[in-house]
């Protein structure tokens, strides 16, 4: 079992104030969302939780072990990331990307053993790239990109996923697919993924729970249910709304209201 903790979480940006007081348990094997306006903190709390970047206060716990003290190598075994963007500048072929997610476990002289070979392999079918394998990534659209990029994390074999608006830039079916490729490996594997979003109907139709962050701190915490109320989607976001049950699809959405209509 691989346990994630932020314990009284503080980050500073030029002496401003980004990150206040976050503590936060994160479950095995569940999706959780972080939510919350640009600018409030969520990416730099997504950093923390990878050691790319460290605490100015409090302490991020990898099993127990405070993060600082664990190699960066030692963590990327446990924990992968989907970043931002992925814009890659050099003409890597789809398995070279894919193959990189192995670097955690090769020596100082790399090359691949047999076993690596497999896991390359498994990540490529997994995730519907292998396909592409012989491709370059810069000449494959967003979509196609996004899925090289998590075939990559997933041969890391981590336990935990760490996803920094991973719909950003794509268009709305390959939102869906990458979302859907992501809750079905979460729910095959136990994979923990934590996504962050801005978006309020992604978050309550995938996560399990959300941390909702407003002034640098954690606003609330709990089920889509619990944290998506009509009061902290007016406080966090300026906006009227209401979480409601789609029973065509069996999940949650967000509504969004405004003087006239339902957008």
């Amino acid at each position: 079992m691989t346990s994630l903790e932020v314990r009284d979480l503080k980050y500073l940006y030029d002496k401003h104030i980004v990150l206040d007081g976050v503590d936060l348990k994160i479950r095995e094997g569940e999706i959780l969302g972080i939510l919350g306006p640009n600018g409030c903190g969520k990416t730099t709390l997504l950093r923390n939780l990878n050691k790319n970047l460290s605490p100015k206060g409090g302490c991020v716990l990898l099993n127990d072990i405070d993060m600082e003290r664990i190699q960066k190598r030692d963590v990327a075994k446990e924990v992968a990331v989907v970043p931002q963007t992925n814009e890659i500048h050099f003409s890597f072929t789809v398995r070279d990307i894919v193959a990189m997610g192995r670097m955690p476990f090769q020596g100082m002289l790399g090359g691949e053993t047999q076993r690596d070979k497999e896991i390359i392999e498994s990540a490529m079918l997994q995730t519907g790239v292998m396909k592409f394998a012989d491709r370059h990534i810069n000449s494959m659209s967003g979509g196609e990109r996004q899925r090289v990029i998590i075939a990559r994390a997933i041969a890391q074999t981590p336990k935990i996923i760490l996803m920094d608006e991973p719909t950003l830039h794509l268009d709305i079916s390959m939102q869906f697919d990458a979302l859907n490729l992501v809750y079905k490996l979460s729910r095959e594997q136990g994979l923990t993924v934590v996504i962050v979003s801005h978006d309020l109907a992604m978050v309550a139709r995938y996560c399990d729970r959300i941390v909702m962050l407003h002034d640098h701190r954690i606003h609330a915490l709990g089920t889509p249910e619990e944290v998506l109320t009509p009061e902290n989607m007016k406080t966090v976001f300026n906006v009227d709304a209401e979480l409601i049950y789609d029973e065509k699809i069996k999940k949650h959405t967000v509504l969004l209201h405004d003087s006239y209509n339902v957008i």
